[in-house]
């Protein structure tokens, strides 16, 4: 019998099956298209997700150079600069196309053995006391001790369970995008570009104007990207370049000469209508889990969606696993400690979007918030609340530091690459005892304290003596074996 089936072989998906193989599982992820998609959907990642995946080995492979991630100076949020250079935050972007990161956890994926099986749709499936019985269309079912879907918002495995998907759908916008060239005469020494009769459109972040949204995205390997975003009836036509250069010059109020992109395809052109956000009123139905967006669907304002979609792998990953192994089930937690932060990102993707519309009243809102921004407070909580570093899940343990995503202890990008719990002894003098097979003990000298991670690099005790130590591992990784 299969361990794990992955409906899905996006990068959540695919997170998945890394995190499941780490694990000493055997996925197997059923996708339905025949070979990788070309469309252009995100464009990186942005927050804690960004150190997450430099604790898998991953970090230096999507950008192709040593190191680790370092905070960035400044982020955006509602089409507000949000300067972070004066912050202590954890606020990390990776500014790499999603289809670069699906290749990159593809190619990781097949180093660990997953079996990955395209051309495969998942059509039905029936639940029993033991497994999932997966019908996949034209071919043989499979058996499984747990199904995931992670086959996007539309998910089919959501329907199949019947797991509502309740939330609010906008319809009085219309969004282009394209890859486009423009005069380099108008492209300043920082990457801004400077549209006569308007001003200057900074690079990578949203400008609103009173007309609407407008985004220059000066990427450094391949041609530059213009979005816009308009509201009030839905624009007829096509999604054509004539269709965004005349939506630029309504948003800016001048033309702004856009050329088609130069080079190979594929090249981005499109246009959507309106947008939604929805959680999935349970993430969970017996031996069905829902991942990413088939979980949650939202606004992609600030990049939070693969974000999300990654960590929820991650956090799900380990406990299926343990689950597998007969060492303890704590597979309620995935929808406890995941379901929360998904809301946030509803709230704060949400909150943006109002912040973004046209009109006087939102205008004079913004001169408020802009005043808001202005606090170092302020900034700091948005930091956190968009890098995702102010979750702190429950452990049902005392301690102000548990329940935190680990902050960059000694040697801890190395150790966490087996995706292995940990328990960092500084004095040398804890035992892992009958959950030594769950747990790595590493002398850690230059601690103050000791630590117990988590798989998911997650703190679930952490103290000077062994108070408490126990009644963390037994909760989190059972009773243990000899």
């Amino acid at each position: 019998m299969i361990d794990v089936v992955i409906a899905g072989g996006g990068p959540n998906g695919l997170m998945l099956a890394c995190e499941l193989a780490l694990a000493g599982m055997r996925p197997v992820v059923l996708e339905r298209l025949t070979e990788p998609g070309h469309e252009r959907r995100a464009n990186g990642l942005v927050g804690e997700v960004v150190r997450l995946m430099d604790r898998r080995g991953l970090y230096e492979r999507l950008t192709g150079t040593p190191g680790a991630p370092e905070p960035v100076p400044g982020f955006v949020f509602g089409a507000f600069p949000l300067p972070l250079a004066d912050l202590d935050h954890h606020l990390y972007t990776l500014a790499v196309p999603q289809r670069r990161i699906e290749a990159v956890l593809a190619e990781r994926a097949a180093e660990l053995g997953v079996d990955i099986r395209r051309g495969h749709e998942v059509t039905g499936l029936v639940q029993d006391e033991d497994a999932v019985t997966v019908e996949i269309g034209g071919r043989e079912p499979v058996r499984a001790r747990f199904l995931v879907g992670a086959d996007g918002g539309h998910s089919v495995v959501r329907k199949l369970t019947g797991i509502g998907f309740p939330g609010v759908t906008s319809d009085d916008s219309v969004a282009y995008s394209g890859d486009v060239t423009v005069p380099p005469e108008l492209i300043g020494p920082g990457g801004e570009l400077v549209v006569p009769g308007f001003g200057v459109i900074p690079p990578f972040q949203h400008l609103r104007t009173d007309r609407g949204l407008i985004t220059w995205a000066p990427f450094p390997d391949r041609d530059p990207m213009v979005s816009t975003t308009e509201w009030g009836p839905p624009a007829e036509g096509e999604a054509t370049l004539d269709a965004l250069r005349a939506s630029a010059a309504r948003v800016l109020g001048a033309d702004l000469p856009l050329g088609p992109p130069s080079g190979e395809g594929p090249h981005l052109l499109r246009r959507l209508f309106g947008g939604n956000t929805r959680i999935a009123e349970r993430y969970r139905d017996r031996r069905v889990f829902l991942l990413g967006d088939a979980a949650h669907v939202h606004s992609a304002i600030g990049g939070p969606g693969l974000n999300l979609g990654l960590q929820d792998a991650v956090n799900l990953g380990w406990k299926l696993a343990a689950a597998v192994r007969g060492e303890v089930d704590v597979l309620d937690t995935y929808e406890s400690e995941r379901r929360p932060v998904a809301q946030r990102v509803a709230m704060h993707t949400q909150a943006q979007s109002l912040l973004i519309r046209p009109g006087g009243d939102v205008t004079a809102f913004r001169e408020l918030f802009a005043e808001l921004l202005s606090l170092g407070g302020t900034r700091q909580h948005i930091a956190d609340l968009m890098a995702g570093s102010d979750i702190r899940y429950d452990m049902g343990a005392a301690g102000e530091r548990v329940g935190w995503f680990a902050p960059d202890l000694p040697g801890l990008r190395e150790l966490t690459r087996g995706g292995r719990a940990l328990l960092l002894d500084p004095a040398g003098t804890l035992d892992a005892g009958p959950w030594r097979k769950s747990v790595d003990v590493v002398e850690a000298p230059g601690l103050e304290t000791a630590y117990l991670l988590r798989p998911d690099c997650f703190i679930a005790w952490t103290g000077e003596g062994g108070d408490g130590l126990h009644d963390a591992l037994t909760r989190w990784f059972g009773p243990g074996t000899d």
